[in-house]
């Protein structure tokens, strides 16, 4: 089991031990692909970690782009996270119902706005839950809280960005979605969007890099995967996936592995996929 990290990655042990800080602030991250068929936040509402809120993927976002949930204004994200109870000086983990999903994806926005003191809980909900520790369905109290943010434009890259970083190779592009959408041979779960991945990018599955459990494999397991994908990690990293969610995943594990020079293409694949004018390769 990987060793916990305030700020990278936690244990379900860390977190109970940690429950009666007053400090410390939980988070429900809970998404899925509308073909899951599962409401997060109706699950959260019949049963989260005590004290945990909902943080809203979709909602916490920049709704005014055609993409999805894509990263949301710094003065969003202060203000949804005051009215939350989150503020200056707080420790947040936050975890998701599916193991390791979309959690990472919160931690990677609380980086790119400077809290670096943000884990995710590894395993998620249903570690917490196999292990017979508490749930309940009551909304915590909560009171407004003073946040400051710093936003990191290095830790995120538009479609420009990446086209440059493509054909220059100054930085590499790996993609967490799977072998087939890869390749192109497994449709797109995005209605539209072309078969493919983005030119000269390493493929490596999100789920490569996680147990059965849904916990995170060790980091030395994590550094052999990614050698034997073709990753080099002393050179920059761009992460991308689907939508930009599981490509967070991706950048969990480099920052565990002490890679600091790395950054998530927020459009991603729903991006670089609907547009005719970027190259794509097959294969």
């Amino acid at each position: 089991m990987p060793h916990s990290d305030p700020r990278t990655l936690v244990s379900t042990d860390w977190l109970a031990a940690h429950m009666g800080s007053p400090d410390l602030r939980i988070l429900d991250a809970s998404w899925y692909l509308p073909a899951a068929g599962r409401d997060p936040r109706a699950e959260y509402e019949a049963g989260h970690i005590p004290g945990a809120r909902f943080f809203d993927i979709d909602e916490i976002a920049d709704t005014r782009s055609d993409l999805p949930h894509m990263a949301p204004s710094p003065e969003k994200f202060i203000s949804r996270m005051r009215a939350m109870g989150i503020g200056d000086g707080h420790q947040v983990v936050v975890y998701d119902g599916a193991g390791i999903l979309s959690a990472p994806r919160v931690w990677w926005l609380f980086q790119l706005f400077g809290k670096a003191d943000t884990a995710v809980l590894d395993g998620g909900l249903p570690k917490w839950r196999a292990e017979g520790r508490p749930t309940e369905d009551m909304a915590p109290i909560m009171r407004d809280r003073h946040m400051t943010v710093q936003r990191n434009a290095q830790l995120i890259k538009d479609v420009t960005q990446v086209a440059a970083a493509s054909k220059l190779g100054d930085a590499q592009i790996i993609d967490a979605r799977s072998a087939g959408r890869f390749r192109g041979d497994e449709p797109e779960p995005r209605e539209g969007l072309r078969q493919g991945h983005i030119p000269n990018a390493l493929n490596l599955p999100f789920t490569d890099l996680l147990n059965a459990d849904g916990t995170m494999k060790p980091d030395q397991d994590l550094a052999r995967i990614m050698a034997a994908v073709g990753v080099d990690l002393k050179k920059p990293a761009i992460t991308t996936c689907g939508s930009g969610v599981t490509a967070a995943i991706l950048s969990l594990a480099l920052a565990r592995l002490g890679h600091r020079n790395h950054a998530l293409y927020d459009g991603s694949w729903a991006e670089w996929g609907m547009y005719n004018d970027l190259k794509i390769e097959r294969g």
